[in-house]
This record gives structure tokens, sequence and C-alpha cells, in this order.
């Protein structure tokens, strides 16, 4: 009914009648007049003019006063570097692998990353709720979608419910996860095909199915995080328990992940096993301190692409980035390096400059400086 009313006013229509128990979802839509009934008798009454119903008036701002995330940043001890890692892919949007044994914690960090990440914009809970209304997955109690999407599909997902399509076509997981994030657990698990079809979105911000009767491009802006073991056992270089694969094993689990696939990933990080002392000490929580100052830096890039369109940091293109992402002379050549050495790809050229631009707007620095580039370019090499 949201993307029916917002259609209807385009259309100038001046008011719409449905069932009651979508008048709440519709009324959210500026311009239109929302009458809810609640049957066709009661329709008719009203056309004739002898039952007077008001329009229906939602107050947009009850949906973003209480927010309730399932995870927290603060329950995880310790691992202060990935945690810098999340604030920074939550502050650009940017898309990050962490590499680590069972049991460090992983899965819990992705699912913090709701904790810290910006509210949504009315503009963005209209996009996703659109979504969520057109799949028939949208919360009853509220109608509104005022929180991020973490979609997290298991790795034995197919393509179609990962990218979607069907009969009639649907979005898939990576549509849900417009706006907010899609974790991908066990990476190396899903099928080839399924992890090669998010190249292109990944890419575009987009997915288009095309199939003999249909063509349907559905959005998919999305942040990906995924999480993997350093082989199959779980414990390869680990400085504690040893690695039981054997070398071909090793080399077969790596190959699942093509090298197109990686280029697109912009944060490499290890997520090692946290100690006894860590885990018990008391720490202070910075997840409110965290999230305030990712907000400002979303501020600022909405700010700046004001004229181009686009939300984040990630999104930019190849002129955005010429335009605003200038580095010093001594990072110009730190990065010169790494591309003739064939250690940085022109793709991961860009996305280095792009990651170095969230880095200086977390520190409310106009420019980027060379901590900003040798930083970004530390959680972009991967060293295993």
């Amino acid at each position: 009914m949201l993307s029916f009313a917002q259609e209807a006013a385009k259309q100038g229509f001046s008011e719409i009648i449905l069932p009651k128990q979508n008048s709440q979802e519709a009324g959210l839509i500026e311009n239109i007049k929302v009458i809810g009934t609640e049957n066709l008798s009661q329709v008719i009454s009203y056309l004739k003019g002898e039952f007077e119903i008001f329009p229906q008036k939602t107050n947009k701002q009850n949906f973003f006063q209480k927010i309730k995330y399932p995870v927290n940043l603060n329950w995880i001890k310790g691992q202060e570097y990935a945690k810098r890692a999340l604030e920074i892919a939550a502050a650009g949007s940017h898309n990050l692998l962490m590499t680590g044994p069972p049991g460090a914690g992983k899965t819990l960090l992705a699912k913090s990353i709701c904790s810290i990440l910006p509210k949504l914009s009315f503009k963005e809970a209209l996009e996703v709720t659109k979504i969520y209304s057109i799949v028939g997955l949208l919360p009853k109690e509220n109608s509104l979608m005022n929180i991020r999407p973490f979609r997290s599909p298991h790795h034995t997902s197919s393509e179609v419910a990962l990218i979607g399509g069907g009969n009639p076509p649907r979005p898939g997981e990576i549509t849900l996860s417009h706006r907010g994030v899609l974790f991908l657990d066990e990476f190396p698990e899903f099928h080839r095909d399924v992890l090669e079809s998010l190249r292109q979105p990944l890419e575009d911000g987009r997915i288009n199915i095309l199939r003999a009767k249909h063509y349907i491009s559905f959005p998919a802006r999305f942040t990906l995080i995924c999480a993997t073991n350093p082989c199959p056992c779980g414990y390869l270089n680990d400085p504690e328990k040893e690695c039981t694969c054997t070398s071909s094993q090793i080399q077969k689990y790596k190959r699942k992940l093509s090298g197109p696939l990686m280029d697109r990933i912009d944060i490499f990080i290890q997520v090692p096993q946290i100690r006894y002392e860590k885990l018990v000490a008391e720490q202070e929580d910075k997840t409110l301190k965290i999230r305030e100052k990712i907000e400002k830096a979303r501020k600022t890039q909405k700010q700046r692409f004001k004229k181009e369109n686009i939300f984040t940091n990630s999104e930019m293109e190849i002129p955005d980035i010429k335009k605003y992402c200038q580095i010093p002379f001594q990072s110009q050549n730190l990065l010169k390096q790494y591309v003739n050495s064939q250690k940085l790809s022109a793709r991961g050229y860009h996305r280095v400059l792009k990651l170095a631009r969230t880095i200086a707007d977390l520190e409310a620095s106009e420019k980027i400086q060379n901590d900003h580039v040798s930083e970004a370019l530390m959680y972009r090499i991967r060293t295993e």
C-alpha cells in the first residue's frame, strides 16, 4: 500500500480509499488524503456523503523515537582493531571481510554493527519499507521500517534466494538488505555461482533480472560483511592449536573466493581469539559515542554529495573520486609503489581512496592526510 499511495500521489490523485488496516502505512505519504474503511458498505456510504471518515494522519516521527538493537557493540570484549574496522565500514558503507578461528566473535561483531549504524532518514525508511511491504515482511505493529535491515542468509541459500527472481519475480536477500547490512557467515561455504552473482550489485547498487517475460531492476545498495575461517578446520597459523588441514585442502578452500569478488571488498581484518583477561575485564560503553561520530560523518557525506544523488563515500564513481579524494604527494608515491608492484589493482586503488575519505570524515578533516591513506591501505592489503 505504501507503493500504491506513493504512485497515486505521483499520478496526481488527491484521495485514495483503502482498507483501514493499511491506512496507517499509506498515511506516511504526503500530498494525498488517505481514507481507511472497514467494509464496502462503509465505502458506499462515504462516497454518498452519508458517513464521515477523517483522513489518516500518520506521525512519522513516532517510528524513530525508540529503537531496540538486538546486539550492542559493548557486548564485544576487546577486539579494538575489529571495532575500528566496523566503525569505518559503518561510516562509509564499506564492505568488510573478517578472518579468524571459530569462536573468536566474528558473528557477534557483524551483528553489533546495527547498534552503531546511523538512523534511517525518512527517505531511506520509505525505500526500505516499500521493499518489505511488497514482499509481505513488514511487521504488523510497525508501518515504517525504523531500523536498518540486517540479513543473514544461510550458506545453503540458492542464487534466486540471494539475488531475487522466481515467477513472479521477487526481491532476494540483497534487496532486503537495501540501506542496511548483508552478512554472509561461512563465506567460502556459499556456492560459487551464488558468490559470483554478488559482483554486479556490489558495483552498481542494483540487481537487474532478465527473464523471457520480465525485466525488473531491484535496488541493492547494501554493506556486505563476510566472515570466514582461515582454513577448513579454522586453526591455520593459530598460536595455540595445530591446523589439521592439508595444503591442498587449504588451497581449495581459498580458491572458492575469486579474485574479482575479493577486489570488491574494502576492508580485510584478522579477528584473533580473545584472551581471558580481556573477556572478564570491565570496559566503558562507547556505542553511543561511536554512533554519534558515524552520524556526523554521514551528515558530512550527505552535504558533500547533495548534487550527486548519492548517500555515502562507497557510492562514489571515478569522477567523484577525482573531485573529492585529493591526497598529499607522499601518499601518491606510496600508492604508486603498491599499484606498480601489482599489490593493488585499479579498482583497489580507487577503493583505498574512498576508504581514506571516510577515515578523514570520521576525524572531521576536510582534507585527506597521509595517516588516513596509510590506515586505509593497511585495511585493504590482505596479509594471508
